[in-house]
């Protein structure tokens, strides 16, 4: 991937968590939470260890670097690898650091997880040694009661919340507060009604008119369905009428055109004769 890629796409996810207000936890830099080492590349060649350390120093104290340089030449590569002391220097280092101008050439600083620094120096001090052999990383602390984690607790940065969360919280207490106020809707008792013994029998009363009043409309649909089939077989009669009338009258028709034939032959029978 291009370089000035990778520097836009850091951009871009640092802009997107400001935004949406992502908690540390939660937040790409805790994958590197274990490591103190960063990359830093496309700088100009004509800088040295100590102009990097000068720029970087802003955020935190610099402990170790390694510049890339040409084994035969000694010129630098144009990137290096710088250690903190203190891991959360990093993440600022990280988000104001990357993609920044020095001399013309934009630089790409980006966090390093897994950095094991060479070990072909002979001449390294016992400072140097122990920090490679160690780390820089802050050791996590698992027992609370320790001296050390109440140090570490003093320079934790507070995570600021967002207005979204504010609001929430202002909305929670604003309804918390008119329900104390607001006074309870006095409670409304609903009376039992008491059973009535002269509906029962009114409904015993009532309840042999039933059956007398489904027997006529039964007879009701009964005339209704005769009814109705008595019109099918009017009809079904008259169309068998005028069908037999339209064949009687063809009959005569017929009847008629062979006597007329019959006729003609005769009349020109005679004729011949």
């Amino acid at each position: 991937m291009n370089p000035l890629t990778k520097v836009k796409l850091i951009n871009e996810l640092n802009e997107r968590e400001a935004h949406l207000g992502i908690n540390e936890i939660a937040s790409w830099h805790s994958e590197y939470k274990d490591s103190a080492w960063i990359f830093v590349g496309g700088f100009p060649y004509e800088l040295s260890e100590g102009d990097i350390i000068c720029v970087f120093s802003q955020y935190g104290e610099v402990v170790n670097i390694n510049l890339v340089r040409d084994k035969k030449t000694g010129k630098s590569k144009g990137f290096c690898f710088l250690c903190y002391e203190d891991q959360r220097s990093t993440i600022l280092a990280v988000d104001n650091f990357n993609g920044i101008k020095i001399k013309g050439r934009t630089i790409r600083v980006d966090h390093v997880k897994d950095y094991r620094p060479p070990k072909d120096t002979e001449d390294m001090d016992d400072i140097t040694r122990k920090l490679r052999e160690d780390g820089c990383a802050p050791k996590v602390c698992h027992s609370p009661a320790s001296s050390s984690c109440e140090e570490d607790e003093q320079y934790l940065v507070p995570v600021k919340k967002t207005k979204k969360d504010k609001k929430e919280k202002k909305k929670k207490k604003e309804k918390k507060k008119e329900r104390q106020s607001s006074p309870r809707p006095p409670t409304i008792r609903v009376k039992e009604e008491k059973e009535d013994s002269a509906y029962d029998k009114y409904n015993q009363r009532r309840a042999p008119a039933a059956p007398e009043y489904i027997g006529q409309r039964a007879k009701e649909d009964r005339r209704a369905r005769d009814e109705d089939r008595g019109d099918e077989d009017r009809r079904r009669r008259g169309d068998e009428d005028d069908r037999r009338r339209r064949r009687e009258d063809e009959d005569r028709k017929r009847r008629g055109d062979n006597n007329r034939d019959n006729d003609r032959r005769r009349d020109v029978d005679r004729h011949r004769r």
